[in-house]
């Protein structure tokens, strides 16, 4: 069973090499994302690196609500918090931007 109280002792221990891991990897994984979304690779390789990109995105805000769950409300925590859902609605756009794109090339098509 899951136990948020080991989760939250192993979030407050390791903080600084959580921290140092997500962070880059939130931002070079959505970029990559954006990146491919932009580019027109096919939906496939954007739904895959959203996916990939939504799970770090997704760990980093979770990482910070085990911190507000201790009780530190310090601009650090909401900075994280913001950068993690920033990620995760860049990741959303991108997928939507690959879809409305892959839309407007077929209507154009048509024509």
């Amino acid at each position: 069973m899951l136990d948020f109280n080991t989760l939250t002792v192993f979030s407050s221990t390791y903080c600084i090499g959580i921290c140092a891991f997500l962070i880059p990897a939130n931002l070079i994984a959505t970029s990559l994302t954006i990146g491919f979304a932009l580019s027109s690779r096919p939906a496939i390789e954007v739904w895959r690196s959203a996916a990939i990109a939504s799970i770090f995105a997704l760990l980093m805000i979770l990482h910070v609500f085990a911190w507000f769950m201790i009780g530190v409300v310090m601009a650090p925590t909401y900075i994280l918090l913001a950068l993690g859902s920033i990620c995760l609605f860049a990741n959303l756009g991108a997928i939507i931007l690959q879809q409305i794109g892959k839309k407007v090339l077929l209507s154009n098509e048509a024509l």
